[in-house]
């Protein structure tokens, strides 16, 4: 029996001290990575080349193609073990000239607001349309008015995202369906046109682009689709409701083409004991038109290429492929993301973990999870080692869009998760620009991803 206890007390002692020197080894890691990215970083200088040098990157132009070639070059200066493009067929949308819109009260009495269309919208007609309004808070008050009462109308969804919840994704996504399916709702019941509040929680004048969908609609079926700014919204309510039949002109010179070919980019660091094991960060390397596409997602796309350079740069070998994926059309398509994990089933690559950032550069908050319990149990362990950097948040939910394809028993999927008070302010909108950028922020942000990356791999997944 005393042998048995003294053995015993033996491996516990030796489980203690392997766990203590491990965690120390492990917070040695991580101050490299974050003292790097910090004093030596390259997310910064490379997201004012992207948004600067570059500009806005939508699915299709010119523009996304340059950001494809910098990138791809970008990866190689690193010195990554492979490099390279993967094709992907990808919508072309265009805006064309710039929208606009009034209020009419009085013939020869108008307002001018701030409009712009949504992407994938079609046209007007040559001079705009111009119709009565009629405002609801939602697609289900469709049903409610019928046709009598919104034929030949444009109908004004006015549900702002709901202040009072922290979450503002949460907040975003209690009110997004009404940009997305609002045209289509609208035109079974005989709309003109739609315009659709900005999702913003903020009160400004710019008016926030995003995807939306016809759904089976046929061409001649089809409205146009715009949205109007928080400060806009609330006017046309306040002139509504002194006078419910003013008019609104809305002109949009949009055009819809047919697909062309785009690249995800791709870099890997090959394992050195595993190989075949891959494990992916990434961001979108598209933006919508407006802005340059700083936050949403240049600074995910900056954020990624630094974790593969932060490994470089500390020395740091990985045991799996570490790969750094951009990919392309995450605003409206999603095209990337279904061909890299199209492409990775086909090939029966084995991916073991995930990671994305589309959140903005803001400070980094945490994680949120897509995985088991096992592996949530193994994260938890790893809180301590990241709360000297203020970075607390690891809950189990939504990881991101384009690594979503990916989901499969067994792999682990996470989203970084900063601070986003402020994210919707510039989502989609012409506001999206570089000096919205924090250079230590989106540093911070950086390092935790790379930390994070070695963690899983180093301990693998459960």
């Amino acid at each position: 029996m005393r042998n048995i206890v003294l053995i015993l007390f033996i491996a516990f002692s030796f489980s203690s001290y392997s766990q203590r020197d491990n965690k120390k080894e492990d917070s040695i890691a991580i101050r490299n990575f974050y003292n790097t990215s910090l004093l030596e970083g390259k997310s910064y200088t490379w997201l004012d080349y992207l948004s600067n040098q570059i500009g806005p990157r939508l699915s299709g132009s010119l523009n996304a193609q340059k950001a494809v070639e910098w990138t791809e070059q970008e990866l190689k200066d690193v010195g990554l073990d492979k490099v390279w493009l993967q094709s992907v067929m990808v919508p072309k949308w265009t805006r064309g000239v710039t929208e606009f819109a009034y209020i009419e009260t009085d013939p020869g009495q108008t307002t001018n607001v701030p409009i712009c269309a949504l992407g994938g919208s079609v046209p007007t007609p040559i001079g705009g349309v111009k119709a009565e309004i009629v405002e609801v808070k939602g697609l289900e008050d469709l049903r409610k008015l019928g046709t009598d009462n919104i034929e030949g109308k444009i109908v004004f969804y006015n549900r702002p995202m709901q202040a009072d919840l922290i979450n503002t994704f949460e907040a975003y996504g209690g009110c997004v369906d009404q940009r997305y399916s609002g045209a289509a709702e609208a035109a079974k019941f005989g709309a003109v046109g739609v315009i659709v509040r900005s999702m913003n929680l903020r009160l400004d004048d710019f008016p926030h682009t995003g995807t939306m969908s016809y759904g089976n609609l046929t061409d001649l079926e089809k409205i146009p689709a715009a949205a109007i700014s928080t400060n806009g919204a609330e006017l046309l309510h306040s002139m509504l409701t002194l006078n419910p039949k003013i008019k609104f002109l809305l002109n949009m010179n949009c055009r819809s083409w047919k697909d062309v070919e785009s690249f995800n980019v791709i870099g890997e660091i090959t394992g050195s004991e595993f190989p075949n094991e891959y494990m992916v960060v990434g961001g979108h390397l598209d933006s919508w038109d407006l802005g340059d596409g700083s936050h949403d997602d240049g600074a995910g796309v900056v954020q990624s290429m630094e974790v593969l350079r932060l490994f470089k740069e500390t020395g740091y070998k990985p045991k799996r492929s570490i790969r750094v994926v951009l990919f392309m059309n995450e605003e409206n398509g999603l095209r990337g993301g279904k061909k890299y994990a199209k492409v990775a089933k086909s090939k029966n690559e084995n991916h073991v973990f995930a990671l994305e950032s589309d959140a903005g550069g803001f400070t980094p908050r945490g994680f949120s999870f897509d995985c088991d319990s096992n592996n949530f149990d193994q994260i938890q362990s790893w809180k301590s080692l990241f709360e000297p950097y203020l970075v607390h948040y690891f809950a189990r939910g939504g990881s991101g869009a384009d690594i979503g394809p990916l989901k499969k028993d067994g792999i682990v999927l996470a989203g970084l998760r900063p601070d986003s008070q402020r994210y919707f302010d510039y989502h989609h909108a012409k506001n999206d620009t570089f000096d919205a950028i924090n250079k230590r922020e989106l540093e911070l942000g950086a390092a935790t991803m790379a930390s994070l990356v070695y963690l899983f791999d180093k301990y693998g997944v459960k």
